[in-house]
């Protein structure tokens, strides 16, 4: 950013130049997506050095600054991470394009046919926090669905976007895509943000990836539509009827896999006349999990207790809170007060009881003998996700491909007229 240049000038310049790369990528054929993607692909693994000095440049700030241990497992990135920001490109990559496709058709009684065909919804920001994989994550989606994106990472991750972005773009250019179809802001003032958000006619979508203080904020400034998700406050329920061994294996490992991911487990609700929940907190605080509890589990278990406010908290870290409830009825209801309509996960052998929890559970991600960390695009073969919707329009749960993309009605017809 030239010094006389204001935030709000960047981000129209970008913008402009996104709004240009959007109409050609929209009509690009899918091939041309896919063979830009395969060279992003290869060019981000010959990068891999320098993508990786620089992550370890953002890990040193980021450690010296005092991060918190789950900020900072988000910002690491290591071989094997890279190897799998490199394959999650080459993934969607590979996915059915979904621009173009017919959603549904019908012929009119005076022979007008009619057809929703899904089109890209043009320009899409993401604003995010820590993850560096966004950077890659993003721009394949974004590509693959014919939008341009303007990418405005954090400052604790700036090398790494940087590296990360400049080695996608060379891809991208080497095989003849827009040179702006894929841009990161320049810039780490927070006044990039403001002017993303009040880029209206510039930018048709705001998608933000972060910490709660950073999605409130795009929700409460933001001129431009917003997909996101506030809170990760996920539950599992274990009923009465569930397998011991399979529930401590769903528990701890919804919990402890990743603590600093949004499909953690947060709480965990044990049916009151489940016999081995005392084996469940038990293998918690094996895994290395502080667990806090209401009356009903302290009475089984040396735990700390848990407050009112434990409820509604998204620890983020390797805490978990834990409630007996009366049956699914009692989880449904905990679920409903504290929930977050994130991710929800019942372990239960009784499939009227597991059928009852999926119907009535108002959460974007609902599993039965499942644990709440495959609340990610990639595992439900989405090559990767722009992130967790929550909301009841447009786009819910993980949204890949199809959820950056809209619709418009084509009608073909041979001279009908009204009269």
């Amino acid at each position: 950013m030239a010094d006389s240049e204001t935030p709000g000038d960047l981000i129209a310049t970008m913008g402009q130049g996104a709004r240009v790369a959007a109409q050609d990528l929209a009509r690009l054929p899918t091939d041309t997506k896919r063979r830009g993607l395969e060279a992003a692909a290869a060019a981000v693994q010959a990068a891999a050095d320098a993508i990786l000095a620089a992550n370890d440049r953002d890990m040193t700030r980021a450690a010296e600054a005092g991060l918190s241990g789950a900020l900072l497992d988000r910002l690491r990135l290591d071989p094997a991470r890279l190897a799998g920001m490199v394959a999650g490109i080459a993934a969607v990559a590979a996915l059915d394009d979904p621009v173009g496709r017919a959603i549904d058709e019908r012929t009119r009684p005076n022979g007008l046919h009619l057809s929703r065909v899904r089109v890209p919804i043009g320009v899409i920001g993401i604003v995010y926090e820590s993850r560096p994989n966004v950077t890659a994550d993003a721009a394949a989606l974004c590509v693959m669905s014919g939008n341009a994106v303007i990418l405005r990472g954090g400052s604790e991750a700036r090398d790494s976007n940087r590296a990360i972005h400049a080695a996608f773009a060379a891809g991208l250019g080497e095989a003849g895509l827009p040179h702006d179809a894929v841009q990161l802001v320049p810039t780490t003032d927070r006044a990039a943000v403001g002017a993303m958000l009040a880029a209206d006619g510039l930018i048709d979508l705001i998608v933000p990836r972060g910490g709660k203080g950073l999605v409130a904020r795009v929700q409460a400034e933001a001129r431009v539509p917003v997909l996101a998700h506030l809170d990760g406050i996920n539950h599992v329920f274990v009923h009465a009827s569930a397998d011991p061994a399979m529930a401590v294996a769903i528990v701890v490992d919804a919990k402890m896999r990743r603590t600093g991911v949004c499909g953690s487990m947060e709480t965990l609700l044990i049916d009151r006349t489940y016999p081995q929940a005392a084996t469940l907190i038990a293998g918690l605080q094996a895994a290395g999990c502080t667990v806090r509890g209401d009356a009903g589990v302290r009475a089984l278990a040396d735990v700390d207790p848990a407050d009112e406010a434990d409820w509604d908290t998204e620890y983020l870290d390797a805490i978990a809170s834990v409630a007996l409830v009366d049956g699914v009825d009692g989880a449904i209801a905990h679920i409903a007060a504290h929930g977050s309509h994130h991710t929800d996960a019942i372990v239960a052998t009784d499939p009227d009881v597991a059928e009852c929890f999926l119907a009535e559970v108002d959460s974007a991600i609902v599993l039965w003998n499942a644990s709440t960390q495959f609340a990610d695009g990639g595992e439900f073969g989405l090559g990767a996700e722009i992130g967790i919707a929550t909301g009841r329009l447009h786009a819910r749960g993980p949204v890949a491909l199809e959820g950056l993309t809209t619709y418009k009605w084509v009608g073909r017809g041979a001279g009908q007229v009204r009269g």
